[in-house]
Order: C-alpha cells, then structure tokens, then sequence
C-alpha cells in the first residue's frame, strides 16, 4: 500500500509542476508592491529585447506586448521550444492611476525582467490615533 500512496504522491506533484509552468508559461510571472504614491511591477519576460516590448497603460490596465523573430535556420534546427515567441498580457492594476500625461514614471527591462514604476492617486486622508 505504501508504494501506491508514494507514486500517487509523485504523480500528484508532477501534474502541480507541470501546470506551475504552464500558466508560467502562457501568463508570465507578476509582482506588484505598493509603496505609498507608488506601485511598482515586476514582470519576468526572458529572451525578448527591450525593441520588441511595447508598454501601454488605459486609465488601470496595463498591456504588455513582446514579440521576437525567430529565423528560419534556427526553426529548422529546434528540436524543442517552449519559449513564447509573442506576450499579449493585460493586467489590471490594483490602484488609482494618476491622471497625467507622464503616468508611467519609469520602466525598465534588464537581465529577462521589466520594472514598472507607476504613480499612484491617494483617496481619503490619514488619521492619526492619539
């Protein structure tokens, strides 16, 4: 009984690893901090360059668009690819986005990860407890 409990166990934690990098796969990994009037984004998209990203930010949704060529000679000779080739992902921000024409204060793409500074709109006030 302990043999089929351990391979019932293996399977169970292959099939989680596999749709761990499928959905890493198909929807790149995102982490979002905020930090007062900031909120800050960090997207793993490896083997793209910085040309072929396009950023563009509508009122609290985010789009990321990357594309990359890839040659005839190298398709031929690919034995596997698991790579995406084209990003098309949209992400709804958690906050207000400040309404100017210079929303996007920063963006960065190095070593396979974009770094995404946005600032944010503060509703209400502070209170002070006494």
């Amino acid at each position: 009984m302990g043999l089929v409990k351990s391979m019932a166990k293996e399977m169970m934690k292959e099939i989680g690893n596999k749709s761990r990098e499928f959905y890493e796969f198909v929807l790149p990994p995102v982490d979002m901090h905020l930090e007062d009037d900031k909120l800050t984004l960090f997207i793993d998209i490896p083997g793209f360059d910085k040309k072929d990203i396009k950023l563009s930010l509508d009122e609290n949704i985010l789009s990321i668009q990357a594309c990359k060529e890839i040659s005839e000679e190298k398709n031929r000779n690919m034995i596997c690819n698991q790579r995406p080739n084209i990003i098309n992902k949209k992400i709804r921000l958690p906050v207000d986005v400040m309404d100017d024409e210079n929303t996007v204060s920063s963006a960065k793409y190095s070593q396979g990860v974009l770094s995404i500074i946005i600032p944010v709109q503060k509703h209400g006030k502070d209170i002070k407890i006494e």
